[in-house]
């Protein structure tokens, strides 16, 4: 676990705290969204989350790497090649993705409505 910065106000230990540790954030989420359909490249993560820079996709990619979410596999070819896909471990987070995927939805058709 990476040495953190509590700030959510949760008492120590929350697990609430812990789990928006890990997955908190603006890309993290959609990050694992299209990490869970099927393994991914760098580039083709980029194409679909427009609005994200290299550094701070490389930065998210690497936090959640160090977290066990994420796995990189690099192969040894010119030029290099990395794909990156959940782990075991990460695929523990598929239902939390999918219900504020749903939820999303929900809010994004409420909104529309006006209500």
């Amino acid at each position: 676990m990476r040495n953190r910065k509590s700030g959510y106000g949760c008492p120590e230990g929350c697990p609430v705290e812990s789990t928006l540790d890990v997955i908190g954030g603006k890309w993290k989420g959609v990050i694992l969204y299209y990490l869970l359909d099927g393994t991914k490249r760098f580039n083709e993560l980029r194409r679909l989350m427009s609005g994200i820079t290299q550094r701070m996709l490389s930065l998210q990619l690497s936090e959640l790497e160090k977290d066990g979410i994420v796995n990189r596999k690099v192969f040894p070819e010119v030029p290099p090649k990395v794909e990156y896909s959940v782990t075991e471990f990460g695929r523990t987070l598929e239902p939390i993705i999918t219900q504020m995927n749903e939820w999303g939805e929900k809010y994004k058709s409420r909104m529309k409505g006006g209500v």
